[in-house]
């Protein structure tokens, strides 16, 4: 299974994401990313990691499982030491950004290149 959590739901990924979510981990299933408050103090952020680690958890068990993890940075690491603790690899997405500018007014497309993972498995 590939977890995406994020706030950008698979459906709206490019078929190159897709596939490469498919071949890390086979069905895509979205868990949307949380609503972190940005008065939370770190005993927020914990509660809020410890709750997803367990809700990831419990879509982890008996399946080899990989997670999207992208979103807030103080959350995203709390709930990455959790989730590299209990041994569910976790991925990044990296994109490139292109530049288009017309009648001075510039846009950003980001165009996906691979999943990264966080840290060696």
């Amino acid at each position: 299974m590939f977890l995406n959590l994020s706030n950008h739901p698979s459906a709206l990924w490019s078929a190159e994401q897709t596939e490469a979510a498919w071949r890390l981990g086979g069905e895509i299933i979205d868990l949307p990313f949380p609503q972190v408050d940005p008065d939370g103090d770190e005993t927020h952020i914990a509660a809020l990691a410890d709750e997803y680690c367990q809700r990831v958890s419990a879509l982890a068990e008996g399946k080899n499982i990989t997670v999207h993890l992208m979103g807030e940075m103080t959350f995203t690491f709390a709930l990455l030491l959790r989730l590299h603790a209990k041994g569910i690899p976790c991925v990044a997405s990296t994109t490139k950004r292109v530049t288009v500018e017309k009648d001075g007014v510039k846009t950003s497309i980001f165009k996906f290149v691979k999943f990264r993972h966080y840290l060696n498995r």
